[in-house]
């Protein structure tokens, strides 16, 4: 409901006779505004709501998206297919861009909760309850503060032992935090404490809207990480030999190994792949040859088959094929990936580089997401995704979470 400030006790008070059993608060202008008469309603609403025997979501928030109830997302008038995500936030802004992103990407969400001020259910009602959701799978968070920090991180650290739990801290600025206080009423607290905190509890703590979306894709994707060792296929359809130099830079620097290929790999590459314009170590660039279907189903077998590789990243410069190569080379590029990632254990993640032909390259992502495969515009974002769910396989293991 959206109503002006001063009305909402009465409503309140028509909901309890009514026997109404959750009220959902889009009007803004509560403790947010930092003034005592905002703080005062927001403490009365919690007590009608008590009293009454109904909970409020809210005040100053969008609300529930839940695909599988059929309810959309506020002012987003449409609904995607359900999934295993759940979200819960204290921006209504966040929130529906998460939504919007991720279903461009592939992200399929169970519940996601935009709860603003949480005057009655705060952020440890809603954990509570994704915790339990047999739906839920992975969980994202924005949190600007925290009202009960014991038990907000006592949550987080049991909830992440059986799902991954990835937050992003709004406010971790002086100036980000006053923001915060005026946003949602939140008190931030320091910055270096929630950092340990969540470290301590075994959640991943990301520092953008990107590496947010990046890394809930990753850990859809990534279900059995197993090792750190990354092979790089580059210069595919001559996109260029410097994105191998740019890989190897953006792994190493994340705390992954780009180990060079076995002796018997090497060989068996030489006698497919030209040598001139390529470069036969790992990173690998195929300059022109990827062109050439069969060429390149043969190397990704022979790079997936080294057993010094536990995960291989493909570049695929999409506004080359769509613009110079056929469309039959397109989709077979597409199906050569996707076949093998059913094919095999091993991770595969896509490089799609952000250009010119958007309709062609979101549908490109959404083919390879619903295949199991992540896709990101740079190497720096992907390295940095894929070293989020090393670090939580890593401080959980042996635990899988899909």
């Amino acid at each position: 409901m959206s109503i002006p400030a001063r009305f909402i006790l009465d409503l309140l008070d028509d909901c309890a006779t009514k026997c109404v059993k959750a009220v959902q608060i889009f009007t803004a202008g509560f403790s947010e505004t930092g003034e005592e008469e905002g703080r005062r309603l927001e403490k009365d609403m919690a007590k009608k709501a008590k009293e009454g025997g109904f909970r409020i979501i809210g005040p100053n928030c969008i609300g529930v998206y839940s695909p599988a109830c059929y309810m959309p997302y506020g002012p987003m008038h449409f609904l995607a297919e359900a999934g295993s995500v759940g979200f819960i936030s204290h921006s209504g802004g966040v929130a529906g861009n998460l939504i919007d992103e991720g279903i461009r990407r592939g992200i399929r969400f169970s519940k996601v909760v935009s709860f603003g001020n949480g005057c009655d259910l705060d952020n440890c009602d809603y954990l509570e309850y994704l915790a339990l959701d047999p739906k839920t799978k992975i969980i994202g968070a924005y949190l600007e503060g925290a009202k009960d920090s014991r038990r907000l991180f006592g949550l987080i650290g049991e909830i992440s032992k059986n799902k991954p739990m990835v937050i992003w801290k709004g406010g971790r600025t002086p100036a980000g935090a006053q923001t915060a206080a005026s946003h949602s009423a939140s008190l931030a607290g320091s910055d270096i404490i929630w950092k340990a905190a969540l470290k301590q509890a075994g959640a991943i703590k990301v520092e953008s809207h990107e590496e947010l979306v990046d890394t809930i894709l990753a850990f859809l994707h990534l279900p059995r990480f197993e090792g750190n060792r990354v092979a790089v296929i580059a210069g595919l359809y001559g996109a260029g030999g410097g994105a191998s130099v740019a890989s190897s830079d953006a792994f190493t620097s994340q705390g992954m190994e780009v180990p060079p290929f076995t002796d018997e790999t090497r060989a068996k590459l030489k006698t497919i792949i030209p040598k001139a314009g390529s470069i036969l170590r790992n990173p690998l660039d195929m300059g022109s040859v990827g062109g050439i279907t069969e060429i390149l189903s043969n190397t990704i077998e022979l790079v997936l088959d080294d057993p010094l590789i536990d995960i291989l990243v493909i570049q695929v410069p999409v506004d080359f094929l769509v613009g110079l190569a056929s469309k039959k080379i397109f989709q077979d590029t597409i199906d050569i990936i996707v076949n093998f990632r059913k094919a095999q254990s091993k991770s595969i993640i896509l490089l799609s580089p952000h250009g010119s032909v958007i309709a062609e390259r979101l549908e490109f992502e959404r083919t390879l997401s619903h295949a199991g495969i992540p896709a990101y515009p740079t190497f720096e974002r992907a390295a940095r995704a894929i070293a989020n769910v090393g670090i939580y396989s890593r401080f959980h293991s042996p635990q899988t979470f899909c």
